[in-house]
C-alpha cells in the first residue's frame, strides 16, 4: 500500500484524546525526552517543548533502565498492568487478545487500530505509549500495517510506532517513518525517532543529520541509540559539529554542552574539554 509523505502530526494534535503534556511520573518513560530512563539533573535548561523533569510521586517506582523501543513485550506488559487501575488493566488486556486474535488489516481499519486510537483515553497519558507499543505487537503489525497508523494517526500514535519498529520490522522497510519523523521539529516523535531501529538502518549521512536535528531541537542526545559506538572515530559528524558550534558562537548564542559530548565521542583523546561558559 502506497502512502503519501505527509509531515506528522503537530505537537498539540492530539492533545485532547492523549493529553501527554500532562506531568505524571512513569518509570519508564523520562518526561524531558518522551522515553529512555530519567537523566540526572543538570544545569542545562529544558529543551523546548519538553516538560522539565521532576521526582516521581509517591507511590511511583525510579525511573528503569530500559526503554520503549528497548524493552520486551513482556517488561512492558509487567510495566503497564502494574500501574493501571482495575477498569484499565481490565481493558488493555482485552485489547491485546483482540489483537492477537485478529491481527493484520481486515478492512478500512482494523478493531485493534481503534484500541491504539483510544489508549489514551483508557490507558492514561503517562502508559498510553506503552499500551499502543504493545497492541502492535500483538497485533504483529508488518511494515506497512505500521506505515498505515502512522500516517493515519496522531502525533502520539506515530509515535508509538516508532517505538515499535524495532519490535516488528527486521530490515529497512520502517526507514520512510524515521525520514518523516525526522523532518519534523516535534520534540517527542524525534525522541521516538532516534531510537535502535535508527541506529541499525540509517545511513551514516542521514544519522549524522539526525544527531544534529537533536542539537538544534534541544532532544537530549540520550536519547539516540548507540551514541557511543556510532559516533566513535567519526571525522566528519566531528566537521559537523564543529561547524555548527563555530556559527553558534559567530552569532552570539551558547553552544549545547551535548555537543561537546558529542564531539568528545568522535576522538576522545584529541577533543578539549568545553569550556564552563558554554554550558547553557
Amino acid at each position: 500500500m502506497t502512502h503519501p509523505r505527509t509531515s506528522p502530526a503537530t505537537p498539540g494534535a492530539d492533545t485532547a484524546a492523549d493529553p501527554l503534556t500532562d506531568h505524571a511520573a512513569d518509570p519508564l518513560t523520562d518526561h524531558a525526552t518522551g522515553t529512555g530512563p530519567r537523566p540526572a539533573a543538570g544545569p542545562s535548561d529544558p529543551a523546548p517543548g519538553t516538560t522539565p523533569p521532576g521526582n516521581p510521586p509517591p507511590g511511583t517506582t525510579s525511573p528503569g533502565t530500559t526503554t520503549l523501543a528497548a524493552a520486551t513485550p513482556a517488561e512492558l506488559r509487567d510495566h503497564v498492568t502494574a500501574g493501571l487501575d482495575d477498569p484499565a488493566r481490565g481493558w488493555l488486556r482485552r485489547a491485546l487478545d483482540e489483537a492477537a486474535a485478529h491481527p493484520g488489516t481486515h478492512g478500512p481499519i482494523s478493531v485493534w487500530e481503534l484500541r491504539i486510537a483510544e489508549a489514551g483515553r483508557r490507558c492514561g497519558p503517562e502508559h498510553a505509549d506503552a499500551a499502543r507499543v504493545l497492541i502492535l505487537h500483538a497485533a504483529r503489525a508488518d511494515a506497512e500495517a505500521l506505515s498505515r497508523v502512522y500516517y493515519q494517526g496522531t502525533g502520539a500514535e506515530r509515535r508509538a510506532v516508532l517505538y515499535a519498529l524495532p519490535h516488528l520490522v527486521p530490515g529497512p522497510e520502517g526507514l520512510p517513518l524515521v525520514e518523516d519523523a525526522l523532518r519534523t521539529n516535534d520534540t517527542r516523535l524525534l525522541t521516538a525517532a532516534v531510537g535502535p531501529y535508527a541506529a541499525r538502518h540509517l545511513d551514516a549521512h542521514q544519522w549524522r543529520h539526525a544527531v544534529l536535528k537533536c542539537l538544534f531541537t534541544g532532544v537530549p542526545v540520550d536519547a539516540v541509540a548507540d551514541l557511543d559506538h556510532r559516533a566513535e572515530g567519526d571525522t566528519e559528524l566531528a566537521r559537523m559539529l564543529t561547524d555548527y558550534a563555530a556559527e553558534r558562537t559567530a552569532a552570539g548564542r551558547t553552544v549545547p554542552a551535548d555537543l561537546h559530548r558529542v564531539l568528545t565521542l568522535t576522538d576522545p583523546p584529541a577533543t578539549p574539554s568545553a569550556p564552563a561558559a558554554d554550558h547553557g
